[in-house]
């Protein structure tokens, strides 16, 4: 930028007379400069110059300090022509006083400022001097120009370091990155799956809010989710590299040392190379699980892409397996105990029939009754033949007797059978406890059986539901080998490069200018 520079004005009075000794006096001409040419006396010519307003007050002024008197702008120029003086030379009003050779000024005369020769130990005076207008404006806009030039020069050297600064830190690592990505780096052939964990469908649709789950990627989110897990473990890493020599293949001297997998390396270093290489994700809207597999070569690439998805199937069955024995062992459990209650119950009915001496306690019981029914009318219609013989006047004694013992017989008969039934024999037990006992084992029994029809009904749909529980792996795009390498890729890596290299340097030059501010101030 470029800064006017800015001279003192001084006004100087008009009609004001000049020193003492000074009137009629001509300055001497400045040293190499050209005699004035005579002006014209004419005010018309001179006013036919179109002088501006700057010139005209200035040939007014240095009339009135050669002491002329001027009648206006116009006539002082004239009589200045005609004394032989330029009214526009800047010089003359330092041209006015001219100093004493000896550097004394007259008496009765005004002394100017003088330029003095001081002594080199001797400070400058504290006196005030009227200024130069001129070669104070000079000496201002001199100062400006070096301030100016001093700027450049400044802006100069912190661009040229701008440049070194950027050139080394940013732009010299970017050129050594995509060197490496352009000449030396081993090109990396990708191999792209996709695969999605399926549920089989039930014959019938659910009620309730699992109908609503149901074939959706919310129903097998959690075993997606598990299976790209496994995948990213390290027990999936150590399968391949035992079924598909993983650690081998990176492990090529083909290999740039920068992507080889150095010799000893660890099994920690194997797996950082394992997360590169094997690139797993899942998206939980569509329930697909996306898979990139990265080898030197091909037919590696496909090769162990392959035998990643071999162990994602491995690790659905054994999770739906677990699954449908989970539902499955609570099912068999309880069918197993029905079965051994059921068997402890006819154990039970079967010792009771054989302490009882019967099978049927109901028929055994009923065969009791009509017996006694059967005495108690057999007894009835002796009664009836006793009553007839003793209606007559005179009955036979012998018939009678007959009948009246055949009478106390059957009595007794039915109430040894009613004994039996209801009084304890010298076993200790009657009849109805017997039946009783028989009848309790039996209904146990029975009960013990519906229990078991139940826990078999209940153990067929927990099968039925294992069966609908069951997951498998469906791939949706096989794994193909590619015939172009996928990495590196030259330009996005670069460009990724420089924007790294970009960054890290303006977070440390951010930096460095807060503590720089901090420090000073």
């Amino acid at each position: 930028m470029t800064t006017k520079p800015r001279a003192v004005k001084y006004r100087i009075r008009r009609g004001e007379p000049l020193a003492p000794g000074l009137e009629g006096r001509e300055p001497a001409p400045a040293p190499g400069a050209r005699p004035a040419a005579p002006a014209p006396a004419d005010l018309d010519a001179i006013r036919a110059e179109e002088l501006t307003g700057r010139q005209l007050r200035m040939a007014r002024r240095v009339a009135q300090k050669h002491g002329l008197t001027v009648d206006s702008d116009l006539d002082a120029v004239r009589q200045l022509r005609a004394r032989g003086i330029d009214p526009f030379r800047t010089s003359q009003i330092l041209e006015l006083v001219r100093p004493d050779p000896q550097g004394k000024a007259p008496e009765g005369r005004v002394q100017l400022p003088q330029a003095v020769t001081r002594p080199r130990d001797q400070l400058p005076s504290t006196a005030r001097t009227a200024p130069d207008p001129v070669a104070a404006g000079q000496g201002h806009a001199a100062e400006i120009m070096r301030i100016q030039r001093d700027i450049a020069r400044r802006r100069q050297r912190k661009v040229a370091s701008l440049f070194t600064r950027l050139f080394f830190l940013v732009l010299l690592p970017t050129i050594a990155v995509g060197w490496y990505f352009a000449a030396i780096a081993t090109p990396m052939y990708a191999t792209d799956s996709a695969f999605v964990i399926q549920q089989t469908q039930p014959q019938g649709a659910l009620p309730g809010f699992g109908s609503l789950l149901q074939g959706t990627a919310m129903a097998t989110q959690q075993d997606s989710m598990a299976v790209q897990d496994y995948l990213t473990s390290r027990e999936a890493m150590m399968r391949l590299d035992a079924d598909g020599a993983f650690r081998d293949h990176f492990s090529q001297p083909s290999i740039d040392p920068i992507q080889r997998l150095p010799e000893g390396a660890t099994s920690e270093d194997l797996y950082k190379i394992y997360r590169d290489r094997v690139r797993i994700s899942y998206d939980p809207t569509e329930g697909i699980i996306r898979m990139e597999v990265v080898a030197a070569d091909p037919a590696t690439s496909q090769a162990f892409s392959e035998e990643l998805i071999r162990y994602a199937e491995e690790q659905v069955d054994q999770m739906s397996l677990r699954l449908r024995d989970a539902q499955m062992e609570d099912a068999r459990a309880a069918y197993q105990a029905a079965e051994d209650r059921r068997s402890d119950a006819l154990q039970a009915w079967l010792a009771a029939q054989e302490q009882a001496q019967q099978i049927d306690p109901v028929g055994e019981t009923a065969a009791r009754t009509t017996q006694i029914s059967a005495l108690e009318t057999e007894r009835q219609q002796l009664q009836l033949q006793l009553e007839q013989r003793l209606s007559v006047a005179r009955p036979n004694e012998a018939q009678v007797e007959n009948l009246r013992s055949q009478i106390t017989n059957i009595e007794g008969l039915i109430a040894n059978l009613r004994t039996q039934m209801t009084q304890a024999d010298t076993a200790g037990s009657s009849l109805a406890a017997r039946n009783t006992e028989l009848r309790l084992a039996e209904e146990n029994y029975t009960f013990q059986t519906l229990m078991v029809q139940q826990a078999l009904a209940a153990m067929e749909t927990a099968r039925v539901e294992a069966n609908r529980q069951v997951r498998y792996l469906a791939t949706g795009v096989p794994p193909v080998a590619p015939d172009v390498a996928t990495y590196p890729r030259v330009f996005e890596n670069t460009l990724l490069a420089f924007l790294v290299f970009s960054g890290i340097y303006l977070m440390l030059s951010l930096t460095a200018s807060i503590l720089r501010e901090q420090v000073t101030s």
